[in-house]
């Protein structure tokens, strides 16, 4: 059955819709970097958006609410994202329904009780965690405790053990925002119609034509061995899967796909490390500037070079 062509109602544009969880490596900062390398003929022969390893989907978002695309993909290989974007696809007012609870009695308590409440619901969300049927994605509670933990949780992170088990610790935000009712309506709204898979880069493949524009954002090549922060799941994403990935982005260049990837610059540290170059024969490359949010010492937070990869010439 050919998808529906994505259509926000006029009601709903008056908010807009901003990714939902906090998510270490998001692209919010970068969108207009992203843009101005952007293929033309967007929403005019390029009337497809695909993205794997979809996060806080920070791009997603934005250009859902400001392109004339007509159908979008989103996927994630980790089951507790596809859960949350389907709950709120077609469940949002229980989800609302189910944070509201747990952000009362949040707000209410001292930080003592606070940090008893965040380790309570860690573990009855880690408990669930075996117990994850995607036949059945629609959990309106589960999906209001991984909104909770990674509004209250450390440093805003989403970081899962070998095991699948949310292992970030209280963060003691003074007035942290728990449950915020109107995007997460937003949110659902543009989700309409949005088809969302769970499974790792290549269950998209079906999906995308030469009409598509294609982003990946997958977790990013360590530039040093104390700098690895790829738990976004329990899959590893060392540099087999990055070549891997480059192979599958090479084959959707052959079908005529436009596709985009973001990565960690590695001539950050040696300049003559030409891994990406390697691997992305005969793609662009364009170094630029983002802050580096992930890092325990403020001291160390900056800017730092990234790379943006496109597999056609940018004007």
């Amino acid at each position: 059955m050919a998808a529906r062509p994505h259509v926000i109602p006029d009601d709903l544009k008056l908010v807009t819709a901003i990714p939902f969880l906090k998510w270490a490596g998001g692209k919010r900062k970068l969108i207009k970097e992203l843009e101005l390398r952007f293929p033309d003929g967007i929403g005019e022969h390029i009337t497809k958006y695909a993205e794997s390893f979809i996060g806080g989907g920070a791009l997603f978002f934005h250009l859902v609410q400001n392109s004339n695309l007509k159908e979008y993909l989103i996927s994630d290989a980790n089951p507790e994202l596809y859960i949350a974007y389907k709950t709120i696809q077609e469940s949002v007012e229980d989800v609302i329904d189910e944070l509201s609870k747990l952000e009362a009695n949040y707000i209410k308590s001292n930080s003592e009780k606070r940090a008893k409440l965040f380790y309570k619901i860690r573990t009855a969300f880690n408990k669930g965690v075996k117990k994850i049927d995607l036949a059945v994605p629609n959990n309106a509670k589960r999906t209001a405790q991984i909104i909770f933990l990674n509004r209250t949780c450390f440093n805003g992170l989403f970081r899962v053990n070998s095991k699948g088990e949310f292992n970030v610790p209280h963060g003691r935000y003074v007035k942290p925002t728990i449950n915020n009712f109107n995007n997460l309506r937003a949110v659902s709204a543009v989700l309409q119609n949005v088809e969302i898979r769970c499974g790792d880069y290549s269950n998209c493949v079906d999906w995308i034509d030469e009409k598509t524009l294609v982003y990946f954002d997958p977790p990013y090549r360590p530039l040093t061995t104390s700098s690895a922060f790829t738990s976004y799941s329990t899959s590893a994403f060392a540099d087999e899967q990055q070549k891997q990935l480059a192979e599958f982005c090479i084959r959707l260049k052959d079908k005529g796909a436009s596709v985009i990837i973001s990565n960690s610059d590695p001539k950050n540290i040696d300049v003559n490390d030409d891994f990406f170059e390697n691997l992305y024969e005969g793609f662009q490359f364009h170094s630029v500037l983002a802050s580096r949010a992930i890092n325990c010492d403020g001291k160390k937070r900056g800017a730092i070079s990234e790379l943006i990869i496109t597999s056609y010439e940018v004007n």
